[in-house]
C-alpha cells in the first residue's frame, strides 16, 4: 500500500516540484531578513508556493485521471435504484470507490514508481524524462477507456494538430475526453442497473393495484426484494 501511495504522489504533475525536494539542502519554506526597527522581516519562497499549490489539486486530478469518477457515480446510483436514501453512506461510498480505483491503478502505478519516480529519485533521469516517462502509463491506462468520439471531439474543440500515434495526444485533450467517455460509461452502467430494480417497483406497484392495497406505498414492499436481488 505504501508503494502504491508513493507512485501516486508521483502523478506527472507533481513531478513539477520534486526537483526542489531532490536538492540537498531542500526548501527553504521561510525566508528572513533584517527589518529597519530591528526585527525580521519573513517571506514565503516561491518554491514552497508553487509546491503546495501543486499539491492542493493533486487529489483532483488523480481522481479526474482514474477510475474513480465511474466507480462512486454507478454505486450512487446503485443506491438510488435499491431506493435506499442514505444507506450505505456517502462516507462508505466514497471508501469503497477509492479503494476499487486503487486496486484498478495499481498496475498503472507501479509502472510510474518504477519507470519514473525511482530512476528520478536516484538522479538517473531529469525532470523532463521523469515527466514524460510518469505521463506514460497514464496516458495508456486512459486512452483504452476514452471513446475515438470524444477523443476527435476534444481534438477539434482544440484546434490541435494532427497526431500520428494515439499516445501523441496531448494531456489538455486527452483528460476532458477520459472524463466525457467516463461520465458516458458510468451512466450506461447505471442505465442497466436500474433495469431489474425497476421492474421489481412495476410488478410490486401492480400487485397492489390489483390487490386493492392502493394506499400502501409500493417502495415499502419492494425494498426487501431490491435487498435480495443485489
Amino acid at each position: 500500500m505504501t508503494k502504491i501511495a508513493l507512485s501516486l504522489a508521483c502523478a506527472p504533475l507533481a513531478l513539477v516540484a520534486l526537483p526542489a525536494l531532490a536538492q540537498s539542502g531542500g526548501i527553504a519554506a521561510f525566508t528572513s531578513t533584517p527589518a529597519p526597527g530591528g526585527g525580521q522581516t519573513y517571506t514565503l519562497s516561491i518554491q514552497t508556493l508553487l509546491f503546495f499549490t501543486v499539491l492542493s489539486f493533486l487529489p483532483a486530478v488523480v481522481l479526474m485521471m482514474t477510475s474513480f469518477t465511474r466507480i462512486i457515480i454507478v454505486l450512487s446510483l446503485l443506491r438510488h435504484a435499491l431506493g435506499t436514501q442514505s444507506s450505505p453512506p456517502n462516507q462508505v461510498l466514497v471508501g469503497l470507490a477509492l479503494f476499487l480505483t486503487l486496486f484498478i491503478m495499481a498496475p498503472v502505478a507501479d509502472k510510474i514508481y518504477s519507470e519514473a519516480y525511482l530512476p528520478f529519485s536516484e538522479n538517473r533521469l531529469s525532470q523532463a524524462d521523469a515527466l514524460d516517462r510518469g505521463a506514460a502509463p497514464l496516458k495508456g491506462f486512459m486512452l483504452k477507456q476514452t471513446r475515438e468520439a470524444d477523443l476527435a471531439l476534444f481534438l477539434k474543440i482544440a484546434r490541435s494538430e494532427p497526431v500520428a500515434e494515439a499516445k501523441d495526444v496531448p494531456l489538455r485533450v486527452l483528460i476532458p475526453a477520459f472524463v466525457t467517455s467516463e461520465l458516458k460509461t458510468a451512466f450506461q452502467i447505471g442505465f442497466i442497473v436500474f433495469i431489474p430494480f425497476l421492474i421489481i417497483d412495476m410488478v410490486v406497484a401492480s400487485v397492489l393495484m390489483s390487490m386493492g392495497m392502493m394506499m400502501m406505498s409500493p417502495v415499502i414492499v419492494s425494498l426487501p426484494f431490491k435487498i435480495i436481488l443485489f
